[in-house]
């Protein structure tokens, strides 16, 4: 292993927390045409595969229906619940750099109970949107707009007869393993653990690779589900959701099987498709380990190839790795907390002679930022995570406050801070950040939070930031991330990075990835500006 590598290597490791599944807590059909054509997956064995659409002259549309679906998880059973297409997850849309994704969006979700409540209340889950993770994109009009609603028909255009609503979402996309998802505030969380959920996949440079094109293309996306009678329950408390034991199925399925042939190599696609939990996986058999080589993080590829046990996930996070089967045996894909296997490997058949090779180089990745680089070091900018309990009545008692440089100002400032009903929680009226464009500015991100097992992803929408430093150590190489997982501690998890406010203008948000945080208010408005 190169000194490169091997620096390349420690800093990934330092860059991403040990991950730790999230302790329950109090809060703690298909419709329409395409213009794309379907393409019939050849996985791996009996290994299942979304249903892929890819782009054709450069731009992919398809419709996309969103309602209530009886689905089959296998090693499950029946499951009633929101699905985009009628599949868990939905459908891996397959596009190239530069390509445009136009997405019809058909809501044909029952009416929404009239809602009177604070905004930071659960609420309309039968309305959603799109957020495309990841991507650097427009978050304005109808491009990755988080604050659109796509709401349901009204009782009355039911009784009337009226069409189901569509919706329009068109971006122009960068390269890259990416997801998409809903959005919005106050039914997120309810909408993902039910498995609205799908993979992005964008070709680019790292897939002309000779050794990464030769591998079999493998999306691994894990997704959350949390089922009570083979439905999610409604999320009238804060431990609704959060005291369901979590299902964790890849491409919808518990505990498939892929198979693997000794000298075989693989690219998987890792998604980590979860409200709640975090991620902190090893393939094993035994004692005995399967080496990941990791050659991109959150759709970013890395200087170089990047061999590791062990591969750490936050909420939202995706990792690109290449597998290569070894000693024949049965292998398990483990997470770190979790009693069950998420997948199995079956490593065996006639061995690839001579063994397919992995890449000694990769292209050139995002270009770093630098601190010399910064236009104000005076201005630096901090977002602290801070819980405060038994602050509200009711079945939500608890306040999940974004603290730091630019809070949401408090309701009575003088008074108790930690028993205010406005300080640090999510307002759509105020904005927390104005970025202005061009320009590059540093940000640290921590938790308050004392337990590990609790973990406070941190996600901007919009832009990458470049992870320079976690818990006071440099990270050299810095790495690139959309989102960063902050373990609780004595202190809790830390993090430094740089971030360049590129080519877009528009509101969008920052927010805890622990989704049932940010649907409670951890969450702050930021504006792009020129």
């Amino acid at each position: 292993m190169s000194e490169k590598e091997r620096i390349a290597r420690r800093s990934v490791l330092k860059a991403i927390p040990a991950a730790a599944v999230l302790a329950a807590t109090s809060d703690g059909l298909f419709a329409g045409r395409s213009e794309a054509a379907p393409v019939a997956s050849a996985p791996p064995g009996e290994f299942p595969q979304p249903v892929v659409w890819t782009s054709q002259s450069a731009i992919l549309e398809h419709t996309l229906d969103v309602r209530f679906t009886d689905v089959t998880v296998p090693g499950y059973g029946q499951v009633a619940t929101r699905t985009y297409d009628g599949t868990i997850p939905g459908p891996t849309l397959r596009v190239r750099a530069g390509d445009t994704l136009r997405l019809t969006q058909v809501n044909g979700l029952p009416p929404n109970p009239a809602h009177h409540g604070d905004h930071n209340r659960p609420h309309d889950f039968n309305s959603f949107n799109l957020h495309t993770h990841g991507l650097h994109v427009s978050p304005s009009g109808d491009a990755d707009n988080v604050h659109r609603a796509f709401a349901p028909r009204t009782a009355d255009e039911v009784a009337a007869g009226a069409p189901e609503p569509r919706y329009v979402t068109t971006v122009d996309i960068p390269a890259g393993t990416f997801w998409y998802h809903p959005h919005l505030h106050g039914a997120t969380s309810v909408q993902i653990v039910g498995g609205m959920a799908g993979v992005l996949v964008v070709e680019g440079d790292v897939d002309e690779v000779p050794e990464i094109a030769a591998a079999a293309d493998v999306v691994v996306c894990i997704g959350e589900l949390r089922l009570k009678d083979g439905r999610v329950p409604d999320f009238t408390s804060g431990g609704a959701l959060a005291a369901v034991p979590a299902t964790l199925a890849v491409n919808g399925a518990l505990n498939p099987t892929l198979t693997l042939r000794p000298g075989e190599v693989q690219r998987w696609r890792l998604v980590a498709a979860t409200a709640f939990t975090a991620l902190s996986l090893q393939l094993t058999c035994g004692s005995e380990n399967l080496t990941f080589h990791l050659i991109a993080q959150d759709g970013v590829t890395f200087p170089a190839v990047v061999a590791s046990d062990v591969v750490d996930l936050a909420m939202g996070n995706r990792a690109d790795v290449l597998v290569r089967g070894c000693e024949p045996g049965t292998y398990e894909l483990r997470a770190a907390g979790v009693s069950a296997p998420l997948m199995t490997v079956e490593v065996a058949g006639a061995p690839v002679e001579p063994p397919m090779a992995l890449p000694t180089a990769l292209p050139p990745g995002k270009p770093f930022l630098h601190e010399d680089d910064i236009a104000d070091p005076d201005a630096d900018r901090e977002v602290a995570f801070h819980v405060d309990p038994g602050v509200f009545e009711g079945p939500f008692p608890n306040a999940f406050r974004c603290l730091g440089t630019h809070a949401t100002p408090a309701a009575d400032p003088a008074g108790d801070l930690t028993r205010d009903p406005a300080h640090g929680l999510f307002d759509p009226r105020h904005v927390n950040h104005t970025l202005r464009l061009g320009t590059v500015e540093r940000w640290t991100v921590r938790t308050d939070e004392t337990n590990p097992a609790f973990n406070h992803p941190f996600h901007l929408h919009t832009n990458h930031v470049l992870v320079t430093h976690r818990n006071g150590e440099r990270l050299d190489p810095p790495v690139w991330h959309d989102t960063i997982g902050l373990a609780g501690g004595a202190p809790g998890d830390r993090v430094t990075f740089l971030v360049r406010y590129d080519d877009f203008t528009g509101r969008t948000v920052a927010h805890c990835h622990q989704l049932q945080h940010e649907d409670l208010g951890m969450m702050q408005t930021v504006d792009y500006v020129r």
